[in-house]
């Protein structure tokens, strides 16, 4: 049986989100803030018929729908560190990130207009 994620409480979460807002660009404030926002997407669009990568700090699936089981699933969502905790914020919208290059989105589903931004 794999090991169980640990969870990152949200004040823990927030507080690495908002240091980051200001400026902070060390690993560990960035590995937190992603995981704490891949954790909360999962919570605010459950489902797995999208895998969201922010490599190396996490992968999350959401969104409701089919689910993939084996392989590269078809609904893929990929993007760095700074340009999620963008989207996250609202300081950047899925349309300017998809349209500049800085997520690749493939698959008919791979689209998170509808939940992003998750914390403003």
């Amino acid at each position: 049986m794999p090991p169980v994620p640990r969870r990152i409480p949200d004040p823990d979460g927030l507080a690495a989100l908002d240091r980051w807002r200001n400026g902070a660009s060390d690993r560990p404030t960035l590995a937190t803030a992603v995981r704490w926002s891949l954790q909360h997407l999962a919570e605010e669009a459950p489902g797995a018929t999208v895998e969201v990568r922010v490599p190396p700090f996490g992968v999350a699936q959401c969104v409701a729908g089919l689910q993939h089981r084996r392989g590269t699933p078809p609904n893929v969502v990929e993007t760095d560190a700074a340009t999620w905790l963008g989207l996250v914020v609202g300081e950047l919208t899925w349309g300017e990130a998809v349209t500049s290059g800085r997520v690749h989105a493939s698959g008919q589903r791979a689209d998170l207009a509808h939940v992003l931004p998750l914390h403003d």
